[in-house]
């Protein structure tokens, strides 16, 4: 029986769109909505409290929009509010930390494993914890690097600047002798091209959540029995993706261009009510 509901997806800014382009790969029959949370962004130097309020307010707009599953697109986000969320909520809530520290444990050969996140991720310890779930006997270096996630929402992921934000933050790792670098923050994959040119023949794997999240949400789909059918042939047309943002829609389109092989969609703005989000009227 086929679910036509939709996936709800969100994040502060533009990063989200890795995981969200993934599920768009993965499942092309599923509709989708992305929440960009423009008016909060970032959430990385919030606290956990602020951040949870604000991903547990988005979740409950997308359950209030008949959403079938919920991908908190945002380690962040993910951190501060995945746990609660699956208490609170009566559909799946999928995180995205647990999928990229899984992906690491099977990368590593050496047992080094370096996470490079936002403050808020790397102050909770869930990467930490979820690795050595995977494998106690990882060894676990945690970085930060300032201003990363500025950069990639201004366009510059593959720029000077992002090479100046990342070249101290390697020569660490390198120091550390990781062999396996995870990308802990969705907006870090679009920092591959800066990566690959920094990283050169040195041997560091570079891992990150947006494929394993989108195949776990696959697996659940699946599992759950809440897939959508594929359109009929004479229905031409790709299941749609609704783009909603909290602030400066012009600003998250500008950002956005060039992340997917089909016609982006116009962002609409959504402004925070007690408890969610509804549609700005007239907008």
């Amino acid at each position: 029986m086929s679910d036509s509901r939709p996936i709800g997806v969100f994040d502060s800014g533009v990063g989200g769109l890795t995981v969200l382009r993934e599920i768009r790969h993965q499942l092309p029959a599923e509709g989708l909505i992305y929440v960009a949370d423009l008016e909060h962004f970032p959430y990385g130097p919030r606290s956990q409290g602020q951040v949870r309020a604000l991903a547990l307010d988005i979740i409950a707009m997308l359950v209030g929009m008949d959403t079938k599953l919920v991908v908190i697109a945002c380690n962040t986000a993910t951190a501060a509010a995945l746990h609660l969320a699956r208490e609170r909520f009566d559909i799946p809530v999928v995180g995205v930390i647990a999928p990229g520290a899984q992906a690491a444990a099977a990368a590593t050969r050496n047992g080094r494993v370096a996470v490079l996140s936002t403050e808020g991720t790397r102050a909770s310890s869930e990467y930490v914890h979820a690795i050595k779930e995977a494998n106690p006997g990882i060894l676990v270096l945690s970085e930060v690097a300032a201003d990363l996630v500025e950069i990639v929402e201004d366009g510059d992921a593959d720029s000077p600047r992002a090479d100046g934000a990342l070249q101290p933050v390697l020569e660490r790792i390198f120091e550390w002798r990781a062999d396996t670098l995870v990308l802990g923050c969705t907006h870090y994959p679009l920092l591959r091209p800066a990566l690959r040119r920094l990283i050169g023949s040195r041997r560091l794997r570079v891992v990150d959540s947006a494929d394993t999240t989108a195949a776990r949400v696959s697996r659940i789909i699946a599992v759950n029995r809440i897939g959508a059918d594929a359109p009929a042939a004479a229905d031409a047309g790709t299941p749609s993706i609704e783009l909603l943002v909290t602030a400066a829609p012009a600003r998250f389109k500008a950002s956005a261009a060039g992340l997917f092989d089909e016609p982006f969609p116009e962002p609409r703005l959504v402004r925070p009510v007690p408890q969610a989000l509804r549609v700005a009227a007239g907008s």
